[in-house]
């Protein structure tokens, strides 16, 4: 049929589909700048959490029980993110806060006090983990505590303990019968991803368990699979930090004297200065490391536990003869 001898529709008709399309595209719109997982309407509560990280881990305890809003998207410096105003007012708002805790989200300090001195119950990560103290008292928090728990699966399983029991005696309404089945289903996975990472580094000889990373991030690791951290590019805890001529130049020397085979850099900083250690010592390879957030999707850390087998692979690779 020509478009000519096509039967005219009725005003009604028309004015009906109209209306009806324009209610659709109403109920499909949203803000774009939102990025929060939060079901419109639904009454599940909302558990804020700061690093990418985190994030992942909380999402596999709650499932569907709570809706997620991770702060920091994948490839950010936790020392360097500060949250924007409608996310420090969705921690103001929401039923729990997450955080790694000992200084870690130091962009973020002043806005996770707010949000804890407004009434949101807040939970660090960090306090259900033995943790590490820096050898020299270190500059990035008071008590010189390392806020790397979360480099070493076993101290990332106290974590998730500590961060369920929160959850199940905080948030009003979550289903901790469903939250403990998850919890425990989720530790497993953790327990199983030790045993994988102890086997993949077993044949890296314990004259070559030596690291020397961009910063000062790996000591939990290194704790657990009896490793020894030899040196940081910028000696410090976080990234922020500046490293001198003479520090390089010493560190060179170290990495020479100890017959260090690589060093390690972080995926979410410039590798720039690692770069330039390598080329002092000589024979020394640059080899990227997940170690402070989650990667994109088809790097190999798109989850906390693909990270974690992705490090131990790298570093096996770059250490074992």
């Amino acid at each position: 049929m020509s478009r000519k001898s096509r039967p005219p529709v009725p005003l009604l008709t028309a004015v009906l589909v109209l209306t009806a399309a324009l209610a659709l595209g109403a109920c499909g719109s949203g803000d774009d700048g939102d990025q929060s997982s939060a079901g419109a309407g639904d009454d599940r509560p909302t558990v804020v959490v700061t690093t990418d990280i985190l994030g992942d881990v909380v999402t596999n305890l709650v499932g569907d029980l709570a809706d997620v809003e991770t702060l920091m998207p994948a490839g950010t410096s936790p020392h360097e993110f500060q949250a924007s105003a409608r996310q420090a007012a969705d921690m103001r708002s929401a039923d729990a806060l997450v955080v790694g805790g000992a200084g870690f989200e130091a962009g973020m300090t002043d806005t996770i006090e707010a949000a804890t001195a407004d009434g949101v119950p807040t939970h660090a990560a960090i306090d259900d983990v033995a943790t590490l103290q820096l050898a020299d008292g270190g500059d990035h928090d008071e008590q010189g505590v390392d806020p790397h728990f979360f480099t070493d699966p076993t101290r990332m399983a106290a974590a998730v303990r500590g961060i369920s029991a929160f959850l199940a005696t905080t948030v009003g309404g979550i289903d901790t019968a469903a939250l403990a089945a998850q919890t425990d289903a989720y530790v497993a996975r953790l327990d199983q991803l030790d045993r994988d990472v102890a086997a993949i580094l077993a044949p890296v000889p314990t004259a070559q368990r030596k690291l020397v990373t961009n910063h000062e991030v790996f000591g939990y690791f290194a704790d657990r699979y009896d490793f020894e951290v030899v040196g940081a590019v910028i000696p410090s805890l976080t990234t922020q930090a500046e490293a001198s001529a003479a520090d390089l130049a010493a560190l060179a020397a170290t990495v020479r004297d100890e017959g260090v085979h690589a060093v390690f850099a972080d995926t979410s900083s410039s590798d720039r200065l690692a770069r330039a250690l390598a080329s002092e010592a000589g024979d020394v390879h640059v080899v990227e490391l997940f170690s402070e957030s989650l990667g994109a999707p088809g790097s190999g850390g798109e989850t906390y536990i693909d990270l974690v087998h992705t490090n131990a692979t790298r570093m096996a690779d770059a250490l074992a003869p």
